[in-house]
């Protein structure tokens, strides 16, 4: 008996400690909330994992950066090399490119580190791209995400900077045609560019210091904004409830799919397993950046074929295609056959990205939280302007290549830059009316089938002697999807709200125009009542 009671007085004991400690760690943690966070559910959807695969991609590429700083060495000093790749004996070099040849050759494993860090960053770029283009093909940039779409392609142009950072640290002769061109691109800028010039390489071209301070910009400050915005944008994705596409039960004011905890967690652990295997197959059976097939670089040479990789092939191309144009202004000369392609051009393609979503929110009038997906043919214009902008850089990217592809092909390269000019003017505005033409056509399409059905197949003869095919309604799912879309009516002319007389016919001529043409549905059926809080299945 007293055994028994010597154990119950312990267990209590033993509670009340674990409750006083709990309570003292939620003074200073967030711990009472960590039950709610684990119950958090995750819509499923496919698209939904490419933001996922950003980050594993990331995550590699800090693994595999951190291995690789272990052994390069940041400096343009001229050595001569002694290693065991014997093409390249007794050739004069810097120690990074000298360093880059150790690790490919002499260090255990560094060659597939070196492949892996590469690939990893082809990958992080691309899923980031992809993922932008999904959130805004979908309309997920709307309230109240709007600073996560500023974030993701703050994203996006940071990672652009440590790609060419980390693609010109090696010094190959590859590498550093790239940095000849960026120094050009440097001095195009009007009264500063020199000085600018003057300061990141530490002189004249190709001057002493560029790497050694290329080298704390690609391992450090970029990396550690990088990391900074990830986990910013991951509490604000925590924060919000995630988007999810239309269906029965799926609102405004929930969510609906897995929890946190054990399912999407297990499945997301998967899937960064299948994102570190792919990576690594890669970079163990394709090749990339040879840079002992370039050599060390030198100012007099150009390697043959010089392409970038594919996230700045854009900057090349428009670099090729802009004809040769320049002025002198008050003793300065102004390279508009430089600055507007390398500097004008990138500067407002990333100002549109960044006020889309507030020049989409002035113009339809549109102050809703949105929580749901948008279907991409259910907004035919927001579609046709993505559209033309993929055509627009799909041009630009094939033209940084006119080179190779008029020596594959065999065609004149002159011929084949005018192609690539009168594409760039003609297929963005194809590709957009193409685009919405083919939405609304898709539009139309389903509101016959709200109304007639679904084909069967099956044939039957009428009393006229003709054919008729049979229907059958739609399933519940599917009729819920269509009937789903719910497309505002144009603004009025005088409905801008403290806007001047001529702006609010421009906002309304506008609104008009991204609103005017659409194909309407019946009135869709009231959104069934649901819990404000989240549903894990």
């Amino acid at each position: 008996m007293l055994a028994k009671r010597g154990r119950a007085r312990a267990g209590v004991r033993a509670c009340h400690g674990a409750e006083r400690a709990v309570d003292r760690a939620d003074g200073r943690l967030p711990v009472s909330e960590g039950g709610r966070l684990l119950r958090k559910a995750f819509p499923e959807h496919w698209s939904f994992l490419l933001g996922e695969i950003a980050l594993y991609s990331f995550v590699v590429l800090l693994l595999t950066g951190v291995w690789l700083t272990l052994f390069f060495e940041p400096s343009m000093t001229e050595v001569v090399y002694d290693g065991s790749y014997e093409p390249l004996l007794g050739v004069s070099m810097s120690e990074a490119y000298r360093s880059t040849l150790d690790i490919s050759f002499d260090v255990r494993g560094g060659l597939l580190m070196r492949q892996l860090h590469h690939w990893a960053a082809l990958v992080f770029l691309s899923a980031i791209g992809v993922h932008l283009l999904r959130v805004f093909f979908t309309g997920a940039f709307r309230r109240p995400r709007e600073v996560n779409w500023l974030i993701g392609v703050t994203l996006f142009l940071l990672a652009l900077v440590e790609g060419f950072a980390g693609y010109s640290l090696p010094d190959d002769l590859l590498s550093g045609t790239g940095l000849r061109i960026a120094q050009g691109i440097m001095l195009s800028v009007p009264v500063v560019g020199t000085y600018l010039s003057m300061f990141v390489f530490g002189g004249e071209y190709p001057g002493e210091d560029v790497i050694g301070r290329l080298y704390p910009l690609h391992i450090l400050l970029v990396p550690g904004l990088l990391l900074a915005l990830v986990t910013l944008h991951l509490i604000l994705v925590f924060h919000l409830k995630h988007t999810q596409w239309a269906g029965p039960g799926r609102t405004h004011r929930n969510a609906v799919g897995k929890p946190m905890f054990p399912q999407f967690a297990t499945g997301s652990a998967g899937l960064f397993f299948m994102v570190f295997g792919v990576l690594t197959v890669l970079a163990a059976v394709a090749q990339i950046n040879p840079v002992w097939a370039y050599g060390p670089y030198r100012p007099d040479l150009v390697s043959f074929g010089s392409q970038p990789d594919w996230y700045v092939g854009f900057l090349e191309g428009s670099l090729r295609l802009m004809p040769p144009f320049e002025t002198a202004v008050a003793g300065h000369t102004v390279m508009w056959n430089v600055l507007v392609p390398a500097v004008v051009l990138p500067g407002a393609l990333f100002a549109v990205l960044y006020a889309y979503p507030f020049f989409e929110r002035w113009v339809t009038g549109d102050h809703e939280e949105h929580h749901l997906c948008d279907r991409p043919r259910d907004k035919p214009v927001r579609t046709g302007l993505g559209v033309a902008a993929i055509g627009f850089y799909a041009v630009l990217l094939l033209a940084g290549g006119n080179d190779i592809l008029a020596h594959v092909f065999d065609v004149s390269l002159n011929l084949l830059t005018w192609v690539f000019r009168v594409l760039l003017v003609l297929l963005p505005p194809i590709a957009f009316v193409v685009t919405r033409r083919v939405c609304l056509a898709l539009q139309e399409r389903e509101r016959e089938r709200l109304a007639e059905g679904r084909e069967t197949g099956e044939l039957r003869q009428t009393l006229a002697g003709g054919y008729a095919e049979s229907h059958e309604p739609l399933d519940a799912e599917e009729r819920y999807v269509l009937r789903s879309r719910r497309e505002p009516e144009p603004l009025a002319p005088a409905a801008a709200d403290g806007d001047a007389p001529h702006v609010g016919r421009v906002r309304a001529t506008l609104s008009e125009w991204y609103y005017g043409d659409r194909v309407d549905v019946d009135e869709a059926a009231p959104e069934p009542e649901s819990s404000s809080g989240e549903v894990g299945r």
